[in-house]
């Protein structure tokens, strides 16, 4: 008889014998042990394909039938519901896109329950894990699995890293029917698309709130979880469900001293990358100044040309005064200020004795952080790239950006951490840019979002 086995977070098939036609596309044949073998993630195709066709013995499936319920439900917002119903109806598979703060989660939730089924939830942080585990439990009541963070607590209902989902996926793919990736558009990233290929999992839900990718990655997420099927809009959302909001840019000038050796030191980088032939503009330019910067001496100083005029155009001192006179203009509020790296970050910190918080700093010292920005003790944090995801951020209202990246996730992440809703409340977004450096085009490319159709631009210069 047609037996299907779990094998290494793969399906192997044997005695397949004349049938080989029922599994054409899914699985290959593997000389090396005489069997055929597929990808743990065909596992329901091949079993629909089999289905009524050929007798065949299902030694996989290892995930159970659960019975859970929520201890206190609350009424779905309409666009939830709308998540929902369009999961169900493709078969319960797909992505689903709602911003940041639109209760992601409890759409997820909603579709556990529905599905009945062991359920493997991966997220990208251990911060977010043990979020997950933490609300999932209250509301469930049970005990919640965990793995990742020195965990290795296997449960019917269990949340991991997508380093650790990677890592257990050998041995323990076939115990889930239901997989949820949160913050899904880390899936597709080199190896951690094994954490979905090596699950057998039937039922997909993805989670995200930007799930497009610079380098065209996200169109996997089709195969890995399914097909988009429900996406919201900040716009949609803003004044009913998520807070009003502006959004400011304000070019600031540089000193004129900073201006003159940010501009040799960008002539110095550009010249050598003429020199050696390097299009900035080609998929793989940056690639290759570092290379051809690695191999020449001049090249070396043309990297250190590069980044300190990245230094200067990213925390200069106007830009520094210009944080100050935001934090004054908006006293009393929550605030959070954002920087593309550590460096800026904590010279932000110092200058004006600031809290910091970046991937450097320990769970029990951020917990305490966010506590004190939550009660209002600490009413303003400064942060590079901690709080641009997933995190749960107590309320804020003011968000500066004083650097970051061109990625439109990291910005539309960013505005996402200010939209809790409140009465009355209107959220403020400052992105300080310095004038006539590049940054203009590295927002530019970041702003691309409709989320930023109605910002303002401010000459602070």
């Amino acid at each position: 008889m047609l037996t299907l086995k779990f094998t290494d977070g793969t399906i192997t098939l044997s005695e397949v014998g004349e049938h080989t036609a029922l599994i054409d596309g899914l699985a290959v044949f593997d000389g090396r042990v005489g069997l055929w073998r597929a990808k743990a993630s065909h596992y329901a195709q091949i079993v629909r394909r089999l289905h009524g066709q050929v007798p065949y013995a299902d030694d996989v499936k290892a995930y159970a039938e659960l019975s859970v319920h929520e201890s206190a439900p609350r009424p779905l917002r309409p666009y939830q519901s709308a998540a929902i119903d369009a999961w169900l109806a493709a078969k319960r598979r797909g992505v689903v896109i709602l911003p940041t703060g639109a209760g992601k989660s409890y759409v997820a939730l909603k579709c556990l329950l529905a599905c009945q089924r062991s359920t493997l939830i991966l997220a990208p942080t251990i911060d977010l894990v043990q979020q997950w585990v933490s609300d999932i439990s209250q509301r469930l009541g049970r005990p919640i699995g965990q793995y990742g963070g020195g965990e290795k607590d296997l449960q019917d209902i269990t949340v991991a890293t997508y380093d650790s989902g990677v890592l257990m996926m050998p041995w323990y793919g076939n115990r889930f029917g239901l997989l949820i990736c949160d913050e899904c558009h880390h899936l597709p990233s080199g190896v951690t698309s094994t954490a979905a290929d090596a699950c057998i999992a039937p039922f997909r839900l993805g989670l995200t709130a930007t799930p497009e990718r610079s380098d065209g990655m996200h169109a996997r997420l089709d195969e890995l979880i399914g097909p988009e099927v429900h996406r919201s809009q900040i716009a949609e959302l803003e004044g009913n469900f998520l807070a009003n909001y502006q959004a400011e840019v304000l070019h600031v000038a540089l000193d004129p001293d900073e201006q003159e050796s940010y501009t040799a030191n960008r002539k110095e980088y550009l010249a050598f990358a003429r020199k050696v032939g390097i299009d900035f503009g080609a998929p793989d330019g940056w690639q290759r100044f570092i290379a051809a910067a690695a191999r020449d001496p001049q090249g070396r100083h043309a990297m250190r040309c590069y980044r300190e005029q990245k230094r200067l155009s990213r925390a200069s001192r106007a830009k520094l005064r210009a944080v100050w006179e935001l934090i004054c203009d908006h006293a009393g509020e929550r605030m959070i200020v954002f920087t593309e790296d550590n460096d800026t970050a904590y010279e932000i910190g110092r200058r004006f004795i600031l809290p910091v918080m970046t991937h450097h700093t320990k769970g029990s010292e951020r917990k305490h952080m966010l506590a004190q920005f939550r009660n209002g003790s600490w009413p303003v944090i400064v942060t590079s790239k901690v709080l641009n995801e997933g995190v749960d951020v107590p309320e804020a209202a003011v968000g500066i950006i004083v650097s970051g990246s061109g990625s439109i996730r990291e910005h539309v992440q960013r505005l996402g951490r200010l939209l809790r809703p409140g009465a009355g409340k209107v959220a403020m977004l400052y992105e300080i840019l310095s004038a006539n450096t590049a940054e203009a085009y590295t927002s530019q490319r970041r702003r691309s979002h409709v989320a930023f159709d109605g910002e303002e631009e401010i000459d602070w210069s």
